[in-house]
Formats: C-alpha cells, sequence, structure tokens
C-alpha cells in the first residue's frame, strides 16, 4: 500500500463516520473534535501501514527523533480531553496511559526484545483496553467511544514499539507478497471446519443469517478490519507472540502461549466466565498466530480473523 491509497481509504472511512454521526443526530465542536481526533489516529494507524511510508518516517526520525513519536497520541488524546471532557482526572489519565509504555521501553533501549519493560509495557497497553477502564477517557459521543480507544491503544504501541522500541518483525504494513492467499485461504478453511461445528456443539453458535446482518455488512466490513481485526494481530501477535518466541526461544511455544492468552482475553464477554469463548479465541489465535509466524505480516492473519467475525456477525448468533 502507497501513500495515495491510504489517503483515499482513510478519506472514505472517515467521511462514512461523519455522516454516520450526523445520521444519528450528532451536531457541534464537541463532535468536529472529536471526529477530527478519531481521525488524526486513524491517519497514524493507516498512514504507517503504508510501508514505503513506515521506512522514510523511521529514517527520517533517526535515533533522537523517534523520541517524538509517543507525542503524536498523547496530543491526540489531551486535544479530546481539554476540548471535550475538559476533567483533570481524565487528563491526567490519558498522559499516564499514552507516556508510560513509552517511558518503559526508553529505559530498555540496547537490551535484546523481550525484557521485562517490554512485557510491562504491553500489560500497560492491553489492561486498560480489556478492563475497559481507558473507555471513561472517551464519553463522547458514545458510537465513536470504541473506535477512539482502539485508535488511542493502538497509537501508543506504534509509537512504543515500532518507533522507539524498533521491535523486529512485527509486521506492522499492509503488503502483498507470493503465498499470502494460500496462507489466508489455508487458515480460514480449517479454522471454520473446527470452529462452526465444534461451537455449534457446545451451543455457543446458532446457524441464523438475518437480513439485518447482510444491510450492516458494508460497515461490520470496515470496523472489523481496522478497529478490531488489525490492532488485535499487532498486540496478540506483532508484539506478545514476537517477544514470547525470543523469551522462549521457540517460535510454537510462543504461538501457543499467545494464543492462550488471546483466549483469556475473551473470558469477561457474557456470560461470566465464558470459557467457550475462551476455548474457540485460544484455537482462533493459533491460526491467527500460525499465519503470522508464516509470513511475518500482519496481513494474512488480520484477514481471517475479520473473516472469522464477518461471518459470524452475518450467518451466526
Amino acid at each position: 500500500m502507497n501513500l495515495p491509497t491510504a489517503l483515499a481509504v482513510w478519506a472514505g472511512i472517515v467521511a462514512i463516520a461523519a455522516l454516520d454521526g450526523l445520521w444519528h443526530g450528532y451536531r457541534g465542536p464537541r463532535f468536529a473534535l472529536a471526529l477530527g481526533v478519531a481521525a488524526g489516529l486513524f491517519a497514524f494507524e493507516l498512514f504507517l501501514a503504508a510501508p514505503p511510508v513506515l521506512d522514510g518516517l523511521q529514517r527520517l526520525a533517526g535515533s533522537p527523533g523517534k523520541l517524538l513519536a509517543p507525542l503524536f497520541p498523547l496530543f491526540a488524546v489531551l486535544i479530546y480531553a481539554f476540548g471535550v471532557s475538559g476533567n483533570w482526572k481524565t487528563i491526567l489519565a490519558a498522559t499516564a496511559y499514552t507516556i508510560l509504555p513509552a517511558l518503559l521501553l526508553a529505559s530498555s533501549a540496547g537490551k535484546p526484545p523481550g525484557t521485562w519493560e517490554d512485557y510491562a509495557a504491553v500489560a500497560l497497553i492491553w489492561l486498560p483496553v480489556q478492563s475497559r477502564w481507558i473507555a471513561r477517557i472517551f464519553p463522547y459521543p458514545p458510537p465513536l467511544t470504541h473506535t477512539l480507544v482502539v485508535l488511542t491503544a493502538l497509537s501508543t504501541g506504534v509509537a512504543a514499539f515500532v518507533f522507539l522500541r524498533r521491535l523486529e518483525g512485527t509486521g506492522y504494513g499492509i503488503d502483498w507478497r507470493r503465498g499470502y492467499a494460500w496462507n489466508f485461504g489455508f487458515h480460514f478453511i480449517v479454522y471454520a471446519a473446527i470452529a462452526i461445528p465444534l461451537g455449534m456443539k457446545i451451543g455457543f453458535i446458532t446457524f441464523n443469517p438475518t437480513h439485518a446482518g447482510a444491510r450492516s455488512l458494508p460497515l461490520s466490513v470496515i470496523g472489523t478490519l481496522f478497529f478490531t481485526a488489525w490492532p488485535e494481530e499487532f498486540l496478540f501477535r506483532g508484539l506478545l507472540q514476537n517477544l514470547l518466541s525470543r523469551t522462549l526461544q521457540n517460535e510454537w511455544a510462543g504461538l501457543i502461549v499467545a494464543s492462550a492468552i488471546f483466549g483469556l482475553a475473551h473470558i469477561f464477554h457474557a456470560p461470566y466466565p465464558n470459557w467457550k469463548y475462551v476455548g474457540l479465541a485460544a484455537i482462533a489465535g493459533l491460526f491467527y498466530g500460525r499465519a503470522w509466524m508464516k509470513t511475518r505480516s500482519l496481513v494474512p492473519g488480520t484477514l481471517v480473523h475479520a473473516l472469522v467475525d464477518i461471518t459470524w456477525h452475518v450467518l451466526f448468533r
């Protein structure tokens, strides 16, 4: 993906978000500011996924400049906090969330990947999202809360690990290489052949295609691809599985442990504790993680992840 393509995709999705907000009755300066912050954070996610842009910015930043990368998500959330909520507690929380992971990684500069600081930084990025604590920073507008949370977490992670830490092998780049189609198709088909009968057997899913699911498909594709699958693959495969594989000195061990953690991340979905979801998500993590392991790219695993979620949304309850 090059910059013009990224710009076109970005502009289209931001326009859809603006129209959707207007259709739901959101107006005024607060909505414009919240949408602007979301658009800025989405640009950070998408433009840096264009390999020429990421490579160019990394070279341009150099060693001193890479310390400035965490300031982008910091400024974005501070603009939101001052302009939308105006709460000093929110401002402090937003500052701590975006800066602490970078400070930890700055202290591990020059060390091989897999330090305790690396894992602590991943935890600081992930756990506030998992516990929904960070959602308190973005109370308005409600339809944008989840998107703002995900984009803030992703931008914080990219700034800390891709720019500051320069962690190799994350696969944070949208490109298409030979073998990706086979990798994507194989992992989706095999997982679907396991998960669908198993999910129906244990009562987790029921075949129930609806017109409502089909009508919402375009927005579901956009939301799932950019604000669920890509961010989760970056966190659990590009960061966590990557680090665990180095620490354990075994790719398969890293895959298994990261997949187990990915499964446990779904335990809080109702009804709690949702062990059925944990099991199916852990199995899914094995397939998503193997797609990353075989390509060292987030693209095939993200596509498998997105298609699994979209198939579930459209065909199952």
